[in-house]
């Protein structure tokens, strides 16, 4: 007898690790997986577990490879379940390499490229092949309006580019998303009215560089706005999606600073429903550190930004990412970032350990000792929550406009919801309130977040 014959699933799951664009390719794969018929369900009863892989971070491998050491067992006991990979990390040749010598049980892998193409490798496999593995290079085929199923129905994902054109010395995302690609504004502002025509009131507008957005169109011929525009670029299309009837919100992730242009500043500045919110990735506060990051700016060019964004917008809310130890960091350039963290005075800074990625220049320099390393991280973390909570106590006793996405899971009787400078916000109410957006006086900070009440 077949064993393969024996699959009939019913149920699926699917996991994501990792970043914005992970998330928004997630729900796209449930939406063409329950095209095919099947049922999305807790990943310990599906009968096909599929992990969304992020490998921007050695910590991103170890964690699918403790998922995977789980699902041996539950693949011993039934050995008809499916369980697939996908996503960045599987664009790396020594990764799926690891990955099918050390866990063989691994029926399905795939890349960034082709995930809709998940129904094919899932039929393969129903009809006897005993491993499918398919990895493109590079995008062989432009494939857009795929279904999709969102995590909230009041808010939603629009990719406006893919890829990135950097190659920071440390980064892996050029080599597994490939080179920007940017769409046609009809695309995306088509898919943005669609949204908004399902109930969508906040926008996330999505690419790895949102600031270089207009790089490489797709499709340009097709483009009348190109035509009539051929210098249409990220605040041309911000604008443009502000003012989409039903949209109330719009935010966009990530910026690189050495491409967020005045313009932009003025369009966030002007337009009532960009969100006063702006992530700007510093990376490290020495520009000797950031030349060897292959940056493109220095400190003193990105604290003239943040003057010029604050002087424009002044309540603005102003997030980062901060690596700790990269190649070579003295002393002296960690204490640049320390002091770069105190003056400008983010909301929230996302900080993490500098990781080693096989293939980029920054793997091929000499590194730090770990335990230098982790003092340095646990000093900045420190430095980072006093004056994140410093910072974000100015909205104490203001009434700001909240977003109620979701019954809080730990409070009973509380809402959880986010203003539009991302603040979280917990506050009493019910169920009928979430999607809405409700004014909500802002009483106790907690630092990153706020207990409130409805006014």
């Amino acid at each position: 007898m077949n064993k393969t014959m024996k699959r009939n699933p019913s149920t699926f799951a699917v996991v994501t690790f990792g970043c914005q664009m992970n998330a928004r390719d997630s729900e796209k794969l449930v939406g063409i997986l329950e095209t095919m018929g099947l049922t999305e369900t807790e990943e310990e009863q599906a009968d096909i577990v599929i992990y969304n892989t992020c490998t921007i971070r050695e910590n991103a491998n170890q964690k699918l490879y403790g998922h995977l050491g789980t699902l041996k067992k539950r693949k011993e006991k039934n050995p008809d379940m499916i369980i697939g990979l996908c996503g960045c990390m599987m664009q790396k040749e020594d990764t799926v390499a690891y990955v099918q010598k050390k866990f063989p049980f691994v029926d399905l892998i795939f890349g960034t490229f082709n995930f809709h193409r998940a129904p094919e490798f899932i039929q393969r496999l129903l009809a006897g092949e005993r491993q499918v593995t398919e990895i493109w290079d590079e995008p062989k085929e432009h494939v857009e309006h795929l279904p999709e199923h969102r995590k909230y129905p009041f808010k939603g994902g629009v990719n406006i580019m893919y890829g990135c054109n950097n190659f920071c010395t440390y980064c892996v995302v050029p080599y597994v998303r490939g080179r920007e690609r940017s769409r046609i504004p009809e695309d995306i502002l088509a898919d943005v009215k669609a949204l908004a025509a399902d109930g969508v009131r906040e926008i996330m507008l999505l690419g790895q560089n949102v600031n270089s957005y207009g790089v490489n169109f797709m499709e340009k011929e097709t483009s009348e706005v190109l035509k009539d525009d051929p210098d249409y670029a990220f605040p041309n299309l911000l604008r443009d999606v502000c003012r989409v009837d039903g949209i109330l919100r719009v935010r966009f992730m990530t910026s690189h600073p050495k491409d967020l242009s005045d313009e932009l500043i003025r369009v966030i500045a002007e337009e009532e429903k960009a969100c006063k919110h702006i992530h700007l990735p510093v990376q490290s506060g020495s520009t000797d550190v950031l030349r060897r990051m292959n940056r493109h700016y220095t400190r003193e060019d990105y604290l003239k930004l943040v003057d010029k964004i604050r002087k424009a917008i002044p309540d603005v809310s102003l997030t980062t990412d901060i690596m700790v130890g990269f190649p070579g960091e003295t002393d002296q350039d960690f204490a640049d970032t320390v002091s770069l963290v105190e003056e400008v005075g983010y909301d929230q800074a996302f900080t993490f350990i500098y990781s080693v990625r096989s293939g980029t220049p920054a793997a091929e320099m000499e590194q730090l000792p770990q335990d230098l390393v982790s003092r340095r991280f646990q000093q900045l973390l420190e430095v980072v929550r006093r004056r994140g909570a410093e910072v974000t106590a100015r909205f104490t006793g203001k009434t700001l406009p909240v977003l109620c996405e979701e019954v809080n899971p730990h409070t009973p009787g509380y809402l959880t919801g986010k203003t539009e400078h991302n603040i979280t916000v917990h506050f009493p109410g019910d169920s009928t309130m979430v999607g809405k957006i409700i004014s909500v006086r802002l009483e106790e900070c907690k630092g990153f977040y706020y207990f409130g009440t409805m006014v």
